[in-house]
């Protein structure tokens, strides 16, 4: 069966960006990418040619000015989305904007709101949402396979922390990296999370430290329902990218463990051993990032509600907020006290 299909544009050539094009271009079905923009020009245009991409540019309004484009994928800096998802609602595109929307709420609040007016679809790209193995997990708690969820268990380290420069603009830890297991969290266990309290310090690098931030935190959740979670994040984990989640329920558990290159186990006199696990996000999570796209189109194409909400992607941020305000004060935060 074909697939209609569905023209866009993308908006930020950086490395989400690119990867995001690239699928677009070679792996998602009735996808047709007419232009990229980006505010440094050789970015777009060595975009534009190494994928074949017809049109590129430097100012994002030549997207919402196509009139063949029918929906624009968001990928740059955190500052500009909502401004871009104001004027692309405006324009009448369809948006899948890259996480965070942004961490000032009152901005959020506006850039949905223009979104609620316009009618257009609104995805963000929290896409560990479409693995397979925590879709299973979430699958599993849904269904009552571990019965009701007492605990939830997140683990998520980094194989070494990014650039100093990126650290200084980042938002802080919890906006930059555990926003993904804030979202995770929320994904898993059908009880909204009412309070957290966040604890950590500086054991990567004193550099981290030097700009304000942390490099390893422990956040403590607590459900409405009455289930506990824990968050564990680290810049810096020597043996690859670790991501593994357990639910542990009154009638079972459910946990998934890293992905590796390989399933191979060597077993000799001395020891019993395996390769190390994925090392970078980009390869740990390459099929996520095609499935969540797909899932934009298919969710535009038959008229569907996001996979991930407005409403929904706002919630990481006031989690973000409030942790940062637990550090701050050394105390639980309830998220009512965020907004």
């Amino acid at each position: 069966m074909d697939l209609l299909p569905l023209n866009l544009g993308i908006i930020g050539a950086g490395r989400i960006g690119q990867l995001h094009a690239a699928n677009l271009r070679h792996r998602i079905p009735g996808a047709r990418l007419l232009m990229v923009t980006d505010a440094i020009a050789a970015a777009a245009e060595g975009c534009a040619r190494k994928l074949g991409i017809p049109a590129h540019g430097t100012d994002y309004r030549a997207i919402l000015d196509h009139p063949d484009i029918q929906a624009v994928v968001i990928c740059s800096p955190t500052d500009t989305h909502t401004e871009i998802i104001q004027a692309a609602a405006a324009a009448g595109k369809h948006i899948f904007c890259e996480k965070p929307i942004d961490v000032d709420l009152a901005r959020i609040d506006a850039a949905l709101a223009a979104v609620k007016k316009s009618g257009v679809l609104f995805q963000v790209g929290f896409n560990r949402r479409f693995d397979a193995n925590f879709q299973r997990v979430r699958t599993a708690v849904v269904q009552g396979e571990i019965g009701t969820p007492h605990q939830v268990h997140i683990t998520s380290r980094d194989p070494g922390p990014p650039p100093i420069e990126y650290i200084r603009k980042s938002g802080g830890i919890f906006v930059d990296m555990t926003i993904h297991d804030f979202d995770m969290a929320q994904f898993l266990v059908d009880s909204p999370i009412v309070e957290l309290y966040a604890t950590g310090g500086v054991r990567v690098d004193p550099a981290i430290g030097e700009a304000g931030d942390l490099d390893t935190v422990v956040i403590l959740l607590k459900y409405a329902s009455g289930a506990t979670g824990i968050i564990e994040n680290c810049r810096q984990a020597v043996y690859g990218y670790d991501q593994r989640v357990e639910v542990f329920g009154s009638a079972g558990t459910i946990r998934v463990d890293n992905n590796y290159p390989n399933n191979a186990i060597l077993s000799t006199q001395a020891s019993v051993r395996r390769d190390l696990p994925l090392h970078f996000f980009l390869d740990r999570y390459t099929d996520s990032y095609i499935t969540e796209l797909n899932d934009f189109l298919g969710a535009i194409r038959e008229g569907r509600p996001s996979p991930v909400s407005g409403e929904a992607a706002r919630v990481p941020v006031v989690m973000a907020l409030a942790a940062r305000k637990s550090i701050q004060e050394n105390r639980p935060v309830r998220l009512a006290e965020i907004g």
